[in-house]
């Protein structure tokens, strides 16, 4: 699953990698389990919703979009 992130005083989603989602979660939940988290979101955004953790939105990339 491709995920995109966008921080509230961004205009564009980015295509985001694990290792830099676990980095952002990190910094937004601090003392959470980053791992855990990444596990809530990719459940929550399955079905084409967004989530938002802290100042950062979460949201699948549709599949027929490339870049």
């Amino acid at each position: 699953m491709r995920i995109q992130t966008q921080y509230n005083y961004e205009k564009v989603w980015t295509r985001t990698k694990e290792d830099e989602l676990l980095k952002i979660i990190a910094e937004e939940v601090g003392d959470a389990d980053p791992h855990g988290t990444l596990a809530y979101i990719k459940e929550a955004i399955k079905n084409g919703k967004s989530i938002s953790v802290g100042s950062c939105k979460f949201k699948r990339e549709d599949e027929n979009v490339s870049k």
